[in-house]
């Protein structure tokens, strides 16, 4: 099971839709802990949290990860900003991807759907 005591990395974002970016960003992130909280934004777009959360699932599970073992994946609000204040244990940070991978637009993702 999912370890909610156990030190974990937190993944933000609206994953509209969930793309190879976003998985080798989770595979970066898994790298760190062995296990990753999935904050899906609750956002009026393309897809619903139930697509986004079956499109998170069905992909890592082809990667070998499992869920609610592995990683969560848990709806959020909409959040625009992530504020705090003194150190208190955790640090925020940015991973570089790489040219090939950062090009990747679920924006254009979209698009070539039809949505």
């Amino acid at each position: 099971m999912f370890d909610y005591n156990k030190p974990t990395v937190q993944l933000l974002g609206r994953y509209q839709p969930w793309h190879a970016g976003h998985r080798e960003l989770f595979k970066r992130a898994y790298a760190k802990t062995g296990q990753v909280c999935i904050m899906v934004r609750d956002v009026d777009e393309a897809f619903n949290f139930w697509e986004v959360h079956s499109r998170i699932v069905d992909d890592l599970q082809t990667q070998g990860y499992e869920h609610n073992v592995d990683f969560v994946v848990i709806k959020v609000p909409n959040i625009v900003n992530i504020t705090y204040g003194r150190d208190v244990g955790y640090k925020i940070e940015q991973e570089h991807l790489g040219e090939e991978i950062e090009k990747i637009s679920a924006t254009q993702i979209r698009k070539e759907m039809g949505l």
